[in-house]
This record gives structure tokens, sequence and C-alpha cells, in this order.
């Protein structure tokens, strides 16, 4: 098992690295403002001579995610690229176009969902006459519980549906609350022994997707060259581990940490049964 270390920030750690992947939401910003030091850190990194690309799990476009990053505070000179959960979902849906969708979540809201499938002709009906799941969130990403979609995901289970979700996060914070996503909908239905594919973090689609990116701006390195950022044990540090990244969290998002912030970064990671090889209270240079 890798010992996380706690280095005071990226700078002690920067010249190991060639690239970083980072998460956006809870690293970055919080969907309402820009972490300054964070973007400062990946601003300094890339001065170095480092690659950045933003890897983050939103159900949405590369361009519906950055679209905000101006509004928000986050400078362009803090990446390379960005690739999103949305872009690795739209290369499935794009494979699929012979099926008939249901689409789970709202057309409002920070997720957009017309965004995701907007221009790939797809075909939509309710959950009587449909193959596949599109689950992108919660109907009402605001007010809903995630169990009271149980009996509707169970019934579509049992008809033999399976699932594409577009977002695998279960929670993202907007400010200094919590909402749930369309991951918390996809592990009720996979208790409800329903098939879900995952395009997004910490599975492989969303990391092949970024390395295609690498590799169009002329960036080639070894897998231990490449640190992944972010906070979330599940899929950011799972991720990384899983590719054979290092990784590094931060505790800017659904972790709480105390006055002994190792000792609680030890103890989360144990509970996921995932690996960090830095951890920092928040991102800085």
């Amino acid at each position: 098992m890798t010992k996380t270390s706690f280095p005071v920030g990226l700078e002690m750690i920067a010249d190991n690295y060639d690239v970083i992947l980072c998460d956006v939401w809870g690293v970055i910003h919080n969907g309402q403002h820009a972490f300054s030091q964070a973007c400062e850190a990946l601003v300094r990194f890339r001065e170095m001579g480092g690659a950045v690309v933003l890897i983050t799990n939103a159900p949405v476009p590369k361009s519906q995610v950055i679209r905000y990053f101006d509004p928000l505070g986050i400078p362009p000179e803090a990446f390379d690229d960005c690739v999103s959960s949305g872009d690795a979902t739209r290369r499935i849906l794009s494979e699929r176009r012979h099926e008939t969708f249901w689409k789970l979540g709202a057309d409002g809201g920070w997720e957009h969902d017309q965004f995701l499938y907007e221009g790939l002709d797809l075909q939509f009906a309710g959950p009587d006459s449909s193959d596949t799941i599109l689950c992108i969130g919660l109907e009402d990403q605001i007010h809903d519980e995630p169990e009271a979609y149980r009996d509707r995901l169970a019934q579509a289970a049992d008809r033999g549906m399976t699932m594409i979700c577009a977002n695998p996060d279960k929670q993202v914070r907007i400010g200094d609350a919590l909402h749930w996503c369309a991951g918390a909908l996809a592990a009720i239905f996979e208790e409800e022994s329903g098939k879900v594919t995952y395009p997004g973090k910490p599975y492989d689609g969303i990391y092949d997707l970024a390395l295609a990116k690498l590799s169009e701006l002329g960036v080639q390195t070894g897998d231990d060259r490449i640190l992944c950022i972010g906070d979330s044990p599940a899929t950011d540090m799972r991720g990384a581990m899983n590719r054979g990244y290092h990784g590094l969290y931060v505790g800017t998002g659904l972790s709480q940490h105390g006055l002994d912030f190792a000792s609680e970064v030890n103890a989360l990671l144990s509970t996921y049964q995932t690996t960090a090889r830095w951890a920092m209270p928040g991102l800085v240079w």
C-alpha cells in the first residue's frame, strides 16, 4: 500500500511530473468562485514546461464546462485542455444511436442535459419502451433524493434495461452545500442488479480521452510522470491508482478535514480502499 506524504505545496513535487490531470469541481472552483491559489499552482506548473489537462465528471461537453471559467475567475493560463465525462459519454452514445434512450435528468440547472446529446440524433422514449437509461442526474437537482427513484430503477433493471451514467460522482459541492449527482442513481440501479456503463472517472474512457488530448499537444510521457489531482477518493484517487498514475488528494471537497489532516486523510483513503501518493488541505504552489 502506498504511503501518503504531505507536501506543503505543489512546488515541492512538481519536478517529478510532466503532466497533471486535474479535477475541476472542488479543486479549482466550488461552483461559485475560483480557488485562486489552486489556479496559480497550475499556472506555475505550466510555466515550468508541464502540461495540464482538466478532467471532470461533469455530464456536459468541454465547451459547457469551460464557459463558466471566466465568470468564476479561472484564468486560461491554468490549463492546456479539458476533457469531461460528457465528452466520453458522447463517444459512447455516437456508437449506440440504434438504441432508444430513457433520459433521466433535467434540462435546466448546472448539468444542462441537452448539450450532452445535442447533434447526435438520438431516439428518446419513456421507461417502458426504451433500451437504455441515459442517466444525467436527478430530475429536480435541488430537492430530490436518490432513494425516491428506487422503484422506477428496480423496474427498469427487471426489464433488462442497462444504464449509461454520464456523471459517476454521487455528490457535488456547490458553495457550502452538497447536491446529489447521477452516480447516486447508478449506485441504486446496481443494487437492483442493473448493469451500468461509466464513461467518467475512475473508469478508463475519460483517461484515454485525456491521453488523446495530450498526444494532440505533442506530449508523450510515462505513467509515473503523470499526477492526478482531485478531491474524491472514490473517483480521482481510485482512477489514478487503477491507471498506475500518482495521486494528489486535496481536502477541499467532500471530506471535512479536522486538526489532524494526515490522520483523517489516511482514514478516508482506507475507507475507500484506495491510495494517494500525496495530500494537501488545498492545492497551492
